[in-house]
């Protein structure tokens, strides 16, 4: 299978890019309706907690740069079961994400082309980018690249003539809407609806940690930094712009909502410009829904990677893409499209309090990782006070997006993304706990089929079958020598999170790591306190690295990914990514 090409700034840029600048479209206009004339300072507001989250992303993903995003950062900090949660809530942003903005791309199309069928087209354009995700990420990235900078381009085109425009008309209309009187009573409940609907403008910056391993060295950091520059000055000054140009009334109507950059470059440049804007918005929404693809292919396969998922998603093809994983992910958002009938503003509860719930847990997982993992090496470190308002900042958000009353006729974001979740979060219980829940279908089919011996027998025989080929997954602990506690911490985070029942603990010997004295007993007094789990001791001759780790998995056929290390020191000379995919459980 051939190795894929790692992306570059530009190409990882380009990919999570999309996503988030698209947020122009409609972010201004949302945040117009709530906040009125302080909409540009909710969205410089956003841009304050996005520069935040910077260092907190930086933090979490430099020192565990492995693709999966908050279950990532949770999964090597918590549990499985945390981590899953978190899966669970990026794999729905993903989902509404694709469904909303292919829908939305195709809508702008049909401005240009009435005669477009809107839910086949739809259909055909999530089709166009799973095939192209499937062709590989590198190839993707081209297709992102051209459409990131297109869209940059006819932004800093619009915004030209209406810098021209108005230099030219004043700014009396800014002015007249500034002395509005404020929308819903007080400015501040204004800025608070107003900031929590902009939030939405930063969809698309949790992205980049999904697709981390396949980036460059030192190209994570960098997408951030572009993603905060792109939207901290494309969405307020949009904002701006349309506070000059326009009256409140015509702003808040819902023809200026759908398509307020269409409207704004008709006014200041005629029809060529609301073409290009037209185009630009059907071209960079595209570029959205390939970001889902991208991202949702990474968190997946590092989801079935860990056996939360069925071990079928890893089946990859000469490209290196993980085509049973897109293929899902696309029938998926298809039929999401068709159960919704095309009426996709139905998922913007889902959209919404997903993106927002997993920013608020990858600030968590910042937290977590200072605690409980010290003595990780990582490149830069977020303060305590900038994760704190971070976090409190996404939940006056997610608070401000639940309470929102919705429009006439459409259900509230809560209950539209309950309706989702919970049959998600089922699925995701069932696989995680799916030993215990054979066992007890074993029970259960004993007390009720007792009559029909010969029955119950073979179906006994085909389910232990089923049980012992989990089990049978071997697991290897590097030990440093760990003290008997150390090591009991060891047993008792793979007898609850890992369905095994042989573990082998290796301590890698040399001349300048001697065996400590006591270690062999320890270990003998653990295999006899966990029956459940037979503990194979070994001694390996050599020095701990990532080409020991490697050719220990081949000799002992043990994936990396079931391989384990205690949180290494800052003077341990490789970094974490370097090992192969190795976890850390202390």
């Amino acid at each position: 299978m051939k190795k894929a090409k790692k992306l570059s700034v530009l190409a990882s840029t380009a990919i999570c890019g999309n996503d988030i600048s698209s947020s122009v479209l409609y972010v201004s206009a949302l945040a117009i309706a709530f906040a009125g004339q302080y909409a540009w300072i909710t969205l410089l507001i956003v841009s304050l907690v996005l520069f935040l989250f910077r260092k907190i992303y930086g933090e979490v993903v430099g020192a565990l740069p492995l693709n999966g995003g908050a279950y990532n950062a949770l999964l090597n900090t918590t549990s499985k079961s945390m981590a899953s949660f978190a899966a669970t809530l990026t794999l729905l942003s993903y989902m509404a994400t694709a469904v909303i903005s292919a829908n939305e791309a195709i809508h702008y199309l049909h401005h240009l082309i009435p005669a477009i069928p809107i839910i086949i087209a739809t259909i055909i354009l999530l089709s166009f980018f799973g095939i192209l995700t499937i062709g590989g990420v590198s190839e993707s990235a081209k297709v992102a690249i051209a459409i990131f900078l297109f869209h940059l381009v006819s932004f800093a085109i619009l915004s030209i003539f209406i810098t021209f425009f108005l230099f030219n008309s004043g700014f009396e209309i800014f002015i007249e809407n500034w002395h509005l009187p404020t929308t819903g009573g007080s400015i501040a409940n204004a800025i608070f609806l107003g900031f929590a609907a902009s939030m939405l403008g930063v969809s698309g910056f949790e992205s980049s940690a999904n697709f981390v391993e396949e980036q460059q060295k030192g190209v994570f950091p960098k997408t951030l930094k572009n993603m905060w520059i792109v939207v901290s000055v494309i969405n307020p000054l949009a904002a701006l712009f349309a506070l000059s140009l326009f009256a409140m009334p015509l702003l808040k109507s819902d023809a200026y909502q759908n398509t307020l950059l269409i409207e704004m470059a008709s006014h200041v440049g005629g029809n060529w410009l609301a073409i290009l804007i037209a185009i630009d918005a059907f071209l960079v929404l595209s570029g959205a829904v390939l970001t889902s693809f991208v991202g949702v292919s990474g968190l997946l396969e590092r989801m079935a990677l860990d056996r939360i998922l069925p071990q079928y998603f890893l089946k990859k093809n000469k490209k290196g893409s993980s085509y049973r994983i897109i293929i899902v992910f696309l029938l998926l958002t298809i039929s999401v499209l068709l159960i919704t009938k095309g009426d996709v503003k139905l998922l913007a509860g889902v959209y919404t309090i997903s993106f927002l719930s997993v920013m608020a847990l990858f600030g968590i997982g910042n937290i977590l990782l200072k605690v409980k993992r010290t003595s990780l090496p990582r490149p830069e470190k977020a303060s305590w006070f900038a994760i704190m308002v971070a976090i409190t900042a996404v939940i006056i958000a997610l608070t401000g997006n639940i309470i929102m009353e919705p429009a006439e006729g459409v259900p509230s974001n809560l209950s539209v993304f309950l309706e989702y979740f919970i049959p998600s979060i089922i699925f995701i219980s069932i696989m995680l706990n799916r030993t215990i829940l054979l066992k007890f279908l074993l029970k259960l089919m004993h007390s009720v089929f007792d009559p029909f011996r010969r029955f119950v027998l073979n179906t006994d025989k085909k389910l232990l079958s089923v049980i012992d080929h989990i089990n049978s997954q071997e697991f290897v602990f590097f030990t440093k020598g760990d003290n008997i506690a150390n090591l009991n911490q060891v047993m008792l985070y793979i007898s609850k999170n890992e369905h095994t029942k042989k573990i082998k603990l290796v301590f890698v010997s040399n001349k300048d790591n001697p065996l400590p004295k006591n270690l062999a007993q320890e270990v003998d007094f653990l295999d006899r306190e966990y029956p459940e789990i037979s503990i194979e001791f070994i001694i390996e001759k050599g020095v701990f690295s990532p080409q020991l780790i490697q050719g220990l998995s081949k000799r002992w056929n043990i994936p990396i990914n079931f391989m384990f290390i205690g949180s290494p020191g800052d003077h341990f000379p490789y970094k974490i990514e370097e090992l192969g995919g190795v976890r850390l459980i202390i």
